[in-house]
């Protein structure tokens, strides 16, 4: 082996190394202030309410109070006496139906709006004032309309999370470059390919910031409204929790409810990167 072979060799080996520790230092960058700030949380709340007379327990016996809840998510003993596991799939099932309903009545809506000076005119001012009602304000209206509490659950998830879908699409829709269009019309491009090579990749960045919006608006409204139609879900949860004085209870099931909430921004982040290769928001 001659001495013009050996760099390339040796720079092979060492680009590997040079990875995993950018890999190392990118994951205690990114990864260590949050677990630092996280760490001094819990020691604080450990130290103001380990106090006598302290209203919440600490942390640790939280832990020590829900340890069954924690360690077997999946029990079921038949009606509402179910897992946490259980609970915040039935949840999420709701959201998941809810949320997709209102993507596609949402993007729909807001294309309709971006494109037509007509109906912004027209829908607009009616989006405005329907998206200040409080999610729950709609929950005793769909009860009386659709008579059952799932349907009504759905209702308020997808009332919820269409508002800032419809506005940021509208928005993307009406921030289409002129030249886009131009190009469009040089290609002499139908409706539904100037739907999907042009306007689509266009708004996409501010469909999936008005998606993730949205995503974090049906977490909320679910867990309300668990609370008032009852049943297995991790709101009539923590409701009933407080109705039995289980604040360790409540307080695992918020943090559950934080991080499902953090893990679905997260995916619809993703998936918005994916698609839009890096620009969305």
């Amino acid at each position: 082996m001659n001495a013009h072979t050996r760099p390339p060799k040796a720079l092979a080996t060492f680009r590997p190394q040079t990875r995993l520790r950018r890999l190392g230092q990118q994951v205690l960058r990114n990864g260590l202030p949050p677990l630092v700030v996280g760490a001094l949380l819990l020691i604080v709340w450990q130290l103001l309410c380990s106090r006598p007379g302290a209203a919440l327990p600490p942390p640790s016996q939280v832990v020590s109070d829900t340890w069954e809840l924690i360690t077997q998510p999946f029990y079921d003993n038949g009606g509402n006496d179910v897992g946490m596991a259980w609970q915040l799939l039935a949840s999420l099932e709701r959201v998941a139906y809810g949320y997709l309903l209102a993507a596609v009545a949402g993007i729909a809506l807001g294309v309709l709006v971006g494109q037509s000076v007509w109906a912004m005119r027209g829908l607009d001012p009616l989006f405005q004032v329907l998206r200040t009602v409080p999610p729950l304000a709609w929950l005793p209206l769909s009860l009386a309309g659709f008579k059952d509490s799932h349907p009504s659950a759905l209702f308020v998830i997808f009332i919820t999370a269409i508002w800032p879908i419809i506005i940021n699409t509208s928005v993307g829709i009406r921030n289409i470059p002129e030249d886009y269009r131009n190009v469009a019309r040089v290609l002499r491009l139908n409706g539904w390919e100037y739907f999907q090579k042009i306007m689509l990749p266009a708004a996409a960045p501010y469909i999936f910031s008005g998606l993730r919006i949205g995503v974090g608006l049906s977490w909320l409204a679910i867990i309300a409204a668990e609370m008032l139609i009852g049943g297995v879900g991790i709101g009539f949860f923590i409701w009933d929790a407080w109705n039995a004085s289980r604040i360790s209870d409540i307080i695992l099931a918020l943090v559950y409810v934080g991080v499902i909430g953090f893990l679905l921004d997260r995916l619809v982040a993703f998936i918005g990167r994916l698609v839009t290769r890096g620009t969305a928001n």
